[in-house]
């Protein structure tokens, strides 16, 4: 029987196994499909903490690892398919190729961005493709960038962007934005932002290097085709949480996002948690992601204190 099982290897479950393993509860992570989470899609990273220099993604998730070895957390590359609450309180977790028993289980499987499924676009993840603009935006000073979305999130991409970029066009299916009417207005009244109504994103063009170029464009009015130089394209269309997994143990959003107790990381389920973009929606970033992860094993450490007591 473990005490701890870590689902996701993120920012949130490396932190939270630093912190149950600082604890010595030992934990096991369960790593998925994606060892080390979205940061391992990207390129610099220049807003986590303590480095002033900026580090690369993969790189401060490898750090972060080895760290969480260090205080006995035990990493096993699998994918979880089932969780099961028990009849004594414990949990059962099943993987593609093993089960395992544990007092608590820590979520933090994170979201993942959706995407529009064209032929090259995970070659282009990192090389002038991402979803986040304020971990990215800063990279494309003076240059044209784009925005694919026409809800909140892009509209609030393309306003942050605007910061840095010479230009921004505002790719969206329709005629007009489906954000709130005071974001959209926001939007519009930039004079940064250039909309491009009824049309969608056709083809990425790449440059020498395999970076982006710019992108191809159809009306889906009129069937006509054109093209838009730009350096980078900002995806905002929205986010699949990975909390299928869970039946009914937690309840989500609409969205698929699990709910949590208000200020806190636990569930509905005692014993299960959640941390990191599988719950959070908001904020998204890094640095909030590994915040929740160190909630979510300090709730879990309590928890047990809580049972031994008993």
């Amino acid at each position: 029987m473990e005490e701890v099982i870590i689902i996701g290897t993120g920012c949130a479950g490396y932190t939270a196994a630093i912190y149950t393993g600082r604890a010595n509860l030992t934990p096991i992570m369960l790593s998925g499909t994606q060892p080390g989470g979205q940061l391992t899609t990207t390129t610099e990273v220049e807003n986590f903490p303590g480095h002033p220099d900026g580090i690369m993604g993969p790189e401060l998730m490898m750090r972060m690892q080895t760290q969480a070895e260090k205080f006995g957390a035990r990493i096993a590359y699998e994918m979880v398919e089932k969780v099961t609450k028990m009849d004594d309180g414990s949990f059962h977790v099943k993987t593609s190729s093993n089960e395992y028993h544990s007092k608590t289980v820590i979520i933090a499987t994170g979201a993942a961005p959706r995407h529009l499924g064209l032929p090259n676009e995970q070659k282009l993840i990192g090389r002038g493709l991402t979803s986040c603009a304020t971990c990215d935006g800063a990279f494309y000073p003076d240059v044209p960038v784009a925005v694919i979305g026409g809800g909140d999130s892009a509209c609030e991409e393309a306003g942050f962007l605007t910061r840095f970029a010479s230009k921004v066009y505002l790719i969206h299916r329709r005629d007009e934005l489906r954000a709130s009417k005071i974001m959209a207005e926001r939007a519009l009244a930039n004079p940064k932002i250039q909309p491009v109504w009824n049309s969608g994103v056709s083809e990425y063009l790449t440059d020498e290097k395999g970076e982006m170029r710019a992108i191809k464009l159809k009306n889906l009015v009129d069937g006509t085709e054109s093209e838009i130089e730009v350096k980078c394209v900002f995806v905002a269309i929205g986010h699949v949480p990975n909390s299928g997994f869970l039946g009914d143990l937690v309840d989500l959003d609409e969205n698929g996002y699990i709910l949590q107790t208000p200020g806190r990381t636990s569930t509905k389920t005692p014993g299960l948690f959640a941390a990191g973009d599988v719950a959070d929606h908001y904020y998204r970033q890094a640095i909030t992601a590994a915040g929740q992860g160190c909630a979510a094993a300090l709730e879990a450490e309590r928890y047990l204190t809580d049972l031994e007591g008993h």
